[in-house]
């Protein structure tokens, strides 16, 4: 049943699609997807550009028949890419089994995710596209596509920006279930940052640090996410760092019962490692979203070109983060070496924070940043660099050619960005 496409996750903007279809059989994708003259597929609608959009059909695959399966064997699950992490987390939970990482937000799908290059932090942990080892699609030929992991073409089968077909399963990576404890601490510099990033970033599994630039010199809070099964721990002490006096939301006055339970406390993976609740809403809600990754050893430099700006980020900015992600081996991975990446979950002004990109850009360019495929940059400035920072682009349009002959996945943010 096919009805209008409505609104994005913020609300910024309502996509072009003359209609949104949701089938509820895999007979009913190859259907759409072989007639549409223009299509694109839709997750959770948590982007904050027009990655999603097109002038034909959306397809969201919400409504197939869910499907989460474990092998224990090969230490794998199979599920269906319309499930969100969350959901997708709980089962494999249930059976006693874990993903390799998982993004700040549950509330994701995992086709959608994935396809733009979604992350959680921690040093020498990949992005989620790293922890999938098949991909099964549907081209716009209608024909059904298994890439696996080791194949000359799944290079481009996991980060594929929507650029292949409908997603319909994912063969991922799992690890027997552990358990995570997560604090927040005060007091930290930039300064300790910028002179030794490692000490940082080491003092657990996965590490955040939260600002909102109205201090240039401090940032607000660091959290500290760490297996309880690590028997090398960092020091936050060494670093004069001090737990928080009760639970906190990175945001100044966020209420704090939203976010994963803090002060230590031992409990799952999955309901540490993201920083939301699944029950809650994500963030603020009413948010634009920029992130860009950039090598991990020019982090000094992007710290001290964003601390200047300081004055002018202030003002449009909710929260910013700082982590850190291994690189991995898709060609369109936004992190293609061990990088650091910086978030900014700006307020709901569009005009100001499209006049603001530029600036940032202007100092993190140079330094090889790449920006988040499904959030707010610079999309011309982008395409002056991607050949650079995507060697393996070319091979990308091949493969897109070869499974959508017709380009009805094509769409203007593709041709915007150079791919």
């Amino acid at each position: 049943m096919a009805r209008t496409p409505g609104r994005t996750w913020a609300g910024t903007f309502t996509y072009s699609a003359a209609e949104l279809v949701e089938p509820r059989s895999i007979e009913e994708v190859s259907e759409v997807m072989a007639r549409s003259e223009l299509v694109r597929l839709l997750g959770s609608r948590h982007s904050f550009n027009r990655i999603a959009d097109t002038t034909g059909t959306l397809v969201n695959l919400g409504r197939l028949p869910a499907e989460v399966e474990v092998d224990s064997d090969r230490h794998t699950v199979r599920a269906s890419a319309g499930l969100t992490y969350g959901e997708l987390g709980a089962r494999v939970q249930d059976q006693g089994w874990a993903l390799h990482t998982m993004a700040s937000l549950p509330h994701i799908t995992v086709g959608g995710a994935i396809s733009t290059d979604t992350h959680g932090s921690g040093d020498g942990i990949g992005s989620l596209a790293d922890g999938v080892s098949a991909v099964e699609l549907v081209t716009t030929e209608g024909e059904h596509v298994r890439l696996e992991r080791g194949e000359r073409d799944f290079g481009g089968a996991v980060v594929s920006l929507g650029m292949l077909g409908a997603v319909l399963t994912l063969e991922m990576d799992v690890e027997v279930g552990y358990d995570v404890a997560q604090t927040v601490y005060e007091g930290l510099r930039w300064d300790q940052v910028a002179a030794d990033l490692d000490a940082v970033t080491g003092l657990g599994t996965s590490v955040s640090v939260f600002t909102d630039w109205r201090d240039p010199d401090r940032p607000t809070q660091v959290w500290v996410k760490d297996r309880v099964d690590n028997t090398d721990p960092g020091d936050p002490a060494a670093l004069g760092l001090r737990p928080a006096d009760g639970p906190r939301h990175m945001m100044r006055g966020g209420p704090a019962e939203h976010c994963t339970e803090q002060g230590g406390v031992p409990g799952p993976w999955l309901h540490r490692l993201p920083h939301f609740r699944m029950e809650f809403t994500p963030s603020n809600g009413a948010e634009l979203q920029s992130e860009w990754l950039l090598p991990r050893q020019d982090a000094p430099a992007a710290l001290d070109w964003l601390r200047g700006m300081a004055d002018e980020l202030a003002p449009l900015t909710q929260a910013s983060e700082m982590r850190t992600v291994s690189g991995g081996q898709q060609w369109l991975n936004l992190a293609q070496e061990d990088c650091v990446a910086f978030h900014f979950t700006w307020h709901q002004q569009p005009e100001a924070v499209e006049a603001l990109v530029p600036r940032i850009e202007e100092g993190l360019n140079p330094l090889g940043a790449r920006p988040h495929w499904g959030k707010v940059f610079d999309e011309a400035a982008l395409a002056e660099r991607v050949d650079t920072l995507y060697p393996l682009r070319d091979r990308m349009r091949d493969l897109s050619s070869r499974l959508d002959p017709r380009g009805a996945l094509r769409n203007d943010f593709l041709d915007r960005v150079g791919l």
